[in-house]
């Protein structure tokens, strides 16, 4: 018997079948499914503080490009709403987003636990409301300024997630993963250092490479949407000027290779990652352009299809602080030369003057998507490495998608790792946020247990 010939034929005929169930797979995720995406410039139309660096002394001198909300909102067979808004902007709190979200629950009847606020964390962006506020002399004129820019976003995120409703038509979803290296554990390698190391091999510490990218397609397989993550700060840039940083430009590049699509950037967990070296426009474009070259590979690919429909899971765990300061030590505070200090020590007596103690815990949210095989986490604050290498590899790196800075950027979140080492963002960081001292060393396992439920609640019944 000719072995080779058969062996042939068994493997063409697989193939024919493994085409024909991808492409069936495919039509049922298209039928009953929509997709809708609408974009709105948020870039701010007079000089604005800029959030990100203590470092800067006066509001913002123009913009390098402009600054995005876009809004890609799904309708599964049901005739369920989710919707996912990534903002260029380096973070919003609670508040703010607490009230968006409930405008979107009144207008649209898009529930809090399918709704998505995520920002990518540009540190070339305006300062949001009262988040990181404390960093900088403002005068009230300025204050006016920032307050007046948040209602402006408000209204915008509202708009142009109802307009990306309005254009729901049907569509069909799929993801795959690809591979950006640029990304460089900040704490474990100096920046000065980070071309001779990486010249020998010698980085060290944990990263998180993975580029997850989600292709939304509609009529005639046009591609609508191309939605997608990598684990680093936006750090790239340090200028006086409005501008989307690395992610902004890879948001231009995909755009370009894919004429009519919305690019969309969902931040990874890249509290303790930068892009490194950086500082000049050159390399923002450049990191950008390499992380677009990442995402077109799998664009170009066989891609997992997406089946609806869409579950949901949010919750706001009680997230731990460690030992309080005393008065004694807040009165102290309040007299530092430090800005932040001393506006963090003011805002704390004012909180133990009218309640008589500060809070011992904070409203964490921790939400969940599952999209056919694909479960999606969210998190709020700017989560470290750890958090999406430990998810990933318990839940399943092949399948899992881990974003942070999603709908409320209230702080640093750190590993217990991380925390006990303690440094910027196991520690001194809590200052800029207005925090009142370091997480529990609880802080781990809490938001772990939570991703855990939550990954749960989400699960397809069987």
């Amino acid at each position: 018997m000719d072995w080779s010939g058969y062996r042939k034929f068994v493997t063409v005929s697989l193939a024919i079948v493994s085409a024909l169930v991808s492409q069936q797979r495919s039509v049922e995720a298209a039928e009953g499914s929509r997709a809708g995406t609408a974009r709105v410039a948020i870039t701010p139309q007079k000089p604005t503080w800029m959030a990100g660096y203590g470092s800067r002394t006066k509001p913002s001198e123009g913009a390098i490009h402009d600054l995005w909300a876009k809004a890609l909102v799904l309708e599964d067979e049901s005739g369920r709403k989710a919707a996912l808004v990534t903002l260029d902007l380096c973070g919003i709190g609670r508040e703010l987003s607490l009230k968006i979200r409930a405008r979107l629950k009144s207008d649209l009847g898009i529930e809090r636990d399918h709704v998505v606020l995520s920002c990518s964390h540009t540190h070339s962006g305006p300062v949001v409301g009262d988040n990181l506020i404390g960093m900088y002399p403002m005068d009230e004129a300025q204050r006016q300024v920032v307050a007046e820019y948040a209602n402006f976003l408000a209204d915008s995120i509202v708009d142009v997630t109802t307009r990306a409703a309005k254009n729901l038509a049907p569509a069909k979803l799929a993801w795959g993963t690809g591979r950006a290296d640029f990304a460089v554990n900040r704490r474990s390698n100096k920046e000065p250092d980070v071309p001779e190391l990486r010249d020998r091999l010698g980085l060290e510490g944990p990263v998180d490479h993975d580029v997850p990218v989600l292709r939304v397609q509609g009529a005639s397989d046009k591609t609508l949407a191309v939605v997608f993550g990598y684990a680093c700060h936006c750090t790239v840039l340090s200028l006086n000027q409005f501008c989307g940083d690395y992610a902004g430009f890879a948001q231009l590049a995909i755009e370009k290779n894919n004429p009519g699509a919305q690019a969309m950037f969902v931040a990874g967990c890249g509290a303790d990652q930068n892009p490194l070296p950086r500082r000049t426009v050159e390399l923002a474009q450049g990191y950008g352009e390499r992380l677009a070259a990442a995402v077109q590979p799998v664009l170009d690919s066989a891609m997992e299809p997406v089946l609806t429909p869409l579950k949901a899971s949010y919750s706001e765990i009680d997230l731990g602080f460690g030992t309080m300061p005393t008065r004694a030590e807040i009165e102290e505070e309040a007299k530092s030369k430090t800005l932040a200090i001393a506006n963090r020590a003011k805002a704390m007596l004012q909180t133990l003057d009218a309640k008589g103690q500060l809070p011992a815990s904070y409203p964490y949210p921790v939400q969940a998507w599952r999209l056919g095989e694909l479960t999606w986490i969210f998190l709020g604050g700017e989560v470290v490495v750890d958090y999406s290498l430990r998810i990933k590899r318990n839940l399943g790196s092949s399948h899992t998608w881990v974003s942070s800075y999603c709908n409320d950027v209230c702080a640093y979140i750190p590993s217990l790792r991380v925390l006990k080492e303690g440094g910027y963002e196991g520690a001194t960081s809590m200052i800029y946020y207005g925090q009142p001292t370091i997480w529990s060393e609880k802080v781990e396992d809490d938001i772990i247990d939570a991703v855990n439920r939550a990954a749960k609640t989400v699960e397809p019944a069987h």
